[in-house]
Parts: C-alpha cells; sequence; structure tokens
C-alpha cells in the first residue's frame, strides 16, 4: 500500500464527525484512538514502555519492530499514520532507516517522531534533515508525547486530505480529457478535420467555395436481390465490413469520405484542402474499392459489383443542420458525378470529360460513347482502364 496515497484513520475519523461537532480535546483524543502507531526499538523493555505510554494517553493501535530492517519492510506491507523511531540501534541506525525512507518514493514524508537517549544536538538536527517530523529525547513526559503525536498526525491528516483532493481533481480531469476526446473523436467521424476545428472555434456556419475537385459515387450491384435471402444481421455485417473497408481506402488515400445514401457510397477529392492530383487520387481510390470488393465475394460466397462514377469540377462544400449536422457538397458537378455511376458498367470506373483530361498522364481511357445528362444534354464519357501493375481483381 503507498502511504502517501492512502488515507489515515484519522481522516475518516473526521469525515464521520464534523470537526465543528467536537472540542479540541475531544477531536485529538478520537485521532489517537483512530491512529495506528509502529514503535521501533531494539530493546524489548523500552518497546514495552513505550507502548504503555502510547496506552495511557489514548492510543490503542501499537505496533512494534525490533530493528530497522523490519520497520521499513512492515511500512512497505502495511498501513500506519505514524513512526516513533529509535536512533542508536545496532542492526540498522534510525537516521538509516530515514535515509532509506528518503530515497523510497512509498514512504517519502511519511511522519516519523524520533526517540533517542542521546543528548547531541547534532543528533536532533540530521534527524530533521533527513525527513523526521519530530524529535524526543529519552525520559520524555506524556504531556509532550501526546502534544508532538497529536500534531504530526494531524499534520498527515492534512497532508493527506490535501493529497485526496488532488487525486480527486486529476480523476476528474482525466474524465474531462476522455470526454473531449471521445467528442473530438465523434466529430472526425463526421466532419474533416479542419472543419471540426472551425466549428470548435465558433464558427456558426460553413460554406467554401472549391474551384476544382473530383467527386466519387460508387453505388453496389445486386445488393436489393442479395438482401431477399439473407437474415438481417447477416446483410448489415456484410454492408459493413464493405464500407469499413471503404473508409480505410478513403483514409489511406488522402481523401473525403462524404457519407453513404443506402447501398451507395460518396467521397471527393480536394475538399476540404485542396490538391491538384485529386482526380488521380480519387480514381485510384475507386479501383482500390473495385479489389476490395471482389476479395468479400471470395470470402462470403457472394456476386455482388460496385458502379463507380466520377466527375470534376467546381462545388460548395459546408455543413448543413443544427443538431445532426453533416458536411456535404453541391453542384452540378456532384449531380453530373452520380450520373456518371447510374450510367456506369458494373466493375468499371466510369468518367466525364472534365475528369478525363486530369488522368491522361496517368491512366489509359476508353472512350465509351454518347451519355445524356439531365441539364447537359449529351457528352462523351470513358471508362478508366488501370495500370497493369494496379489491376482490378477478377
Amino acid at each position: 500500500m503507498n502511504l502517501n496515497e492512502a488515507p489515515t484513520r484519522a481522516i475518516d475519523a473526521s469525515i464521520d464527525t464534523p470537526s465543528q461537532a467536537l472540542s479540541n480535546e475531544q477531536r485529538n483524543a478520537q485521532m489517537l484512538e483512530q491512529a495506528r502507531l509502529l514503535v521501533v526499538d531494539d530493546s524489548k523493555m523500552m518497546r514495552m514502555g513505550i507502548s504503555r505510554s502510547l496506552r495511557q494517553i489514548g492510543v490503542q493501535q501499537i505496533e512494534e519492530a525490533a530493528n530497522g530492517r523490519l520497520a521499513l519492510q512492515r511500512l512497505q506491507d502495511e498501513a500506519f499514520d505514524l513512526m516513533l523511531l529509535d536512533v542508536e540501534m545496532p542492526e540498522m541506525t534510525g537516521l538509516e532507516v530515514l535515509e532509506q525512507m528518503q530515497q523510497n518514493p512509498k514512504l517519502k514524508g511519511f511522519p516519523v517522531i524520533v526517540i533517542s537517549g542521546g543528548q547531541d544536538i547534532e543528533d536532533v538536527v540530521r534527524c530533521i534533515e533527513m525527513g523526521a517530523d519530530d524529535y524526543l529525547p529519552k525520559p520524555f513526559s506524556q504531556v509532550l508525547l501526546k502534544a508532538r503525536l497529536t500534531s504530526s498526525i494531524e499534520k498527515k491528516r492534512l497532508r493527506d486530505m490535501e493529497l485526496l483532493r488532488r487525486q480527486q481533481l486529476q480523476a476528474q480531469h482525466e474524465q474531462l480529457e476522455k470526454e473531449q476526446e471521445k467528442t473530438e473523436n465523434l466529430l472526425l467521424n463526421i466532419l474533416p478535420r479542419s472543419v471540426s476545428q472551425r466549428l470548435k472555434a465558433g464558427e456558426k456556419r460553413i460554406a467554401d467555395a472549391h474551384p476544382e475537385v473530383s467527386v466519387l459515387f460508387a453505388d453496389l450491384v445486386g445488393f436489393t436481390q442479395l438482401s431477399k435471402g439473407l437474415s438481417a444481421e447477416r446483410l448489415v455485417e456484410i454492408l459493413d465490413q464493405i464500407f469499413s473497408d471503404f473508409d480505410a481506402i478513403v483514409g489511406a488515400a488522402g481523401v473525403e469520405k462524404i457519407k453513404t445514401i443506402g447501398d451507395c457510397y460518396m467521397l471527393v477529392g480536394g475538399v476540404p484542402e485542396p490538391r491538384p492530383d485529386h482526380a488521380v487520387a480519387v480514381v485510384q481510390a475507386g479501383f482500390d474499392m473495385l479489389n476490395a470488393m471482389a476479395r468479400i465475394n471470395q470470402q462470403h460466397g457472394t456476386q455482388l459489383q460496385i458502379r463507380v462514377g466520377v466527375n470534376s469540377g467546381p462545388v460548395v462544400a459546408g455543413v448543413i443542420g443544427m443538431h445532426k449536422f453533416t458536411y456535404d457538397l453541391w453542384g452540378n458537378t456532384v449531380n453530373v458525378a452520380s450520373r456518371m455511376e447510374s450510367t456506369g458498367t458494373p466493375g468499371r470506373v466510369h468518367v466525364s470529360p472534365s475528369t478525363a483530361q486530369h488522368l491522361s498522364q496517368h491512366f489509359a481511357l476508353e472512350p465509351r460513347g454518347s451519355v445524356s445528362v439531365k441539364g447537359i444534354g449529351e457528352i462523351e464519357t470513358f471508362f478508366v482502364n488501370p495500370p497493369a501493375s494496379a489491376g482490378v481483381l477478377p
């Protein structure tokens, strides 16, 4: 037991009975009765005499040790409130005991009253320098003994109360930090870090224009049919693995997940922090998602596929809502990206002309032909073929 961390019995007594309801004499008597003392002296007769004097002044719990080594061991293993220590002992002197206590974090600061027949003032000074609370020369009066005991135990009681208060404050501080960390992690699961920091700094409305980003939609093909033959638990298990793998891909690619809509997954590159390779990063993430889907099919014996569509252009990004707020994108770029997905082919990455312009140095493009896009009309789109070294799993 750490004696510097555990409250004394005197503290327990003071908590049970309010100090203002007791006189000083009653409080001191109660404190002595509750205290547990260790008497250390190499003379059995001297230990008996000291113990007798202690009982006469009201101390009820008294233990004895015949030498310094036994005393140190008992202080390590048991709970005491104070030690009465002889200086002149053959195996280990009282000064050596005090020195050992100063080097032990558990024992440093523990209250000690030295009792010795030595009259040399230097012994007194050395004992105090080594951490003793007080010094009593032999023979001593019971009045003086009682006064020194109550003073030392009271000081320990106050030290322990202060330590207990600090420990409680530390525990409250650590709990507050844990709650703040939970809140921070929750925000980061919902919002990009930079946006989360802006909200915490006091911004009420966040809406930023981004002139050039790439938006990807990935939609599961065959999921509705698969769901008819699976239990709800099994269905959620598979869907959770798919989207968890997609989340890991997004994190590794340095792009930003926006949301899932049913069995559709949306991400963006270049938001909230701009990056010149937004299209390359997003398309590569699309290929990684196709590979992840192939692995999941092998693991579960399913035949799910995904359509991946990408478009590049300007968007407005920001936070909407007051309670269940979300980070979202707006603009025609988003609409066209969704159209690239819905008109794409399972297992392929389908991109718009604006995205294709960013990819020519990195991927082989395969003309798809003309696709009708609401609000725009007919546009020529492309399938992207992965590099030979990063092909999609069969």
